[in-house]
């Protein structure tokens, strides 16, 4: 049990609450208010000064499983022998002693985060939802599967052209999608006829998830036609998207609030290294913001450090957004792309009490993690 006296508490979504104590128990946020008094057997953190937040999330990146300082040995994000390889699971390629984790909650209040397989595959597998802290992956992992990686555009063409193989077109790289989305509703459809004698199918059975609708395509995309090819495909068969990268998302807004997809822009903070980064600008996050989509900012670790989190969302700053919008894109909004909002992404009674204790705000360089909290046991401090 931890009692939190006298912060100033961001909850996220229900304002800024000065001088306000947060109690933890049995790892969750049990009380939020004035003047708590501390129960027998709780510790106290005195926190007159300082800023208390959730933990931060990042809806998009590869720690783990593409390794820092590791080359290709500590590389298990792409399986480049097939363009569709459902069957594969983020999960069983993290290695949870990448230091990127370390990271991403001592420098930058990161505590949970989405893990998914690359982009080389039109179909790369499912991604996990986990913290950034545990001594194993298993304990770790909030979500084994949040979703489908997919991906349209230049890196699977790149891949497979390279091989002389298809796909090495956009054209093959929707046909594809759309066969494999196909395959899964004739094995649905067979599998609940009796006579039909469906066999069991790996690839098939992940798959089915999207159609069924119980987790969303993640679909890379950058480029505005790639974005425009995933609302389409996501039309025809009635799943459920979120576009990953989105770095021309500015450009078709209300293409992409009429189709009701969520964004996962980033990283912004890096050049323009290939074509389709020839138009990135952190002014897709308010553009997208301004036209009412749910975007949460991403950094694509290890593209950009998980830990540079905060310092891309304050770069958000510039391009006039209110520093409350800039904190929903790295809390309660890739909560809830990620379906977890009722655990995490905000300070609420009954949630998840990953949180963290900042000197100031965590958007400007200055300011430093001082403690962090995960699952309500502080697993950090300065």
């Amino acid at each position: 049990m931890f009692l939190i006296k006298g912060a100033k508490v961001f909850t996220v979504t229900d304002g800024i609450k000065e001088k306000t104590d947060v109690f933890i128990k049995g790892g969750k946020i049990d009380k939020i208010a004035k003047n708590i008094k501390a129960p027998k057997g709780a510790k106290i953190i005195h926190a007159d000064g300082l800023s208390l937040y959730p933990g931060f999330i990042d809806a998009h990146c590869h720690v783990g499983i593409m390794e820092e300082g590791n080359g290709q040995v500590g590389n298990d994000t792409n399986e480049m022998i097939s363009p569709s390889t459902p069957h594969l699971r983020a999960i069983d390629g993290i290695n949870h002693e990448d230091p990127g984790f370390r990271d991403s909650y001592e420098k930058g209040g990161v505590t949970s985060v989405m893990v998914a397989p690359g982009s080389a595959n039109i179909i790369g597998g499912e991604a996990c939802f986990m913290n950034t802290y545990g001594e194993t992956v298993d304990d770790m992992v909030i979500e084994e599967c949040i979703g489908m990686k997919m991906a349209l555009g230049e890196n699977p063409k790149r891949v497979y052209g390279s091989q002389h193989k298809s796909p090495s077109t956009r054209m093959a790289n929707a046909s594809v999608m759309r066969e494999n989305l196909f395959k899964a509703k004739e094995y649905l459809k067979k599998k609940s006829d009796k006579k039909a004698k469906q066999s069991f199918d790996l690839k098939m059975e992940n798959l089915s998830k999207v159609i069924k609708k119980k987790v969303p395509a993640r679909i890379h995309c950058h480029r505005a036609d790639d974005i425009i090819t995933a609302i389409r495909i996501t039309k025809e068969f009635k799943i459920n998207s979120v576009i990953e990268h989105a770095t021309d998302g500015h450009k078709i807004p209300k293409q992409i609030k009429k189709a009701k997809l969520p964004c996962c822009v980033g990283p912004t903070l890096i050049g323009r290294m290939k074509e389709e980064l020839k138009d990135r600008t952190i002014e897709t996050v308010k553009v997208l913001v301004e036209n009412g989509v749910d975007v949460a900012i991403v950094t694509d670790h290890p593209v950009l450090p998980l830990h540079a989190l905060p310092m891309c969302a304050g770069y958000a700053l510039k391009t006039g957004l209110s520093e409350e919008e800039i904190l929903k894109t790295i809390t309660i909004n890739p909560a809830k792309i990620c379906g977890m909002e009722k655990k995490v992404g905000s300070i609420e009674k009954g949630k998840q009490a990953d949180l963290v204790l900042w000197s100031g705000n965590p958007f400007f360089p200055d300011s430093q993690v001082e403690k962090v909290w995960i699952k309500g046991e502080m697993i950090f401090e300065k």
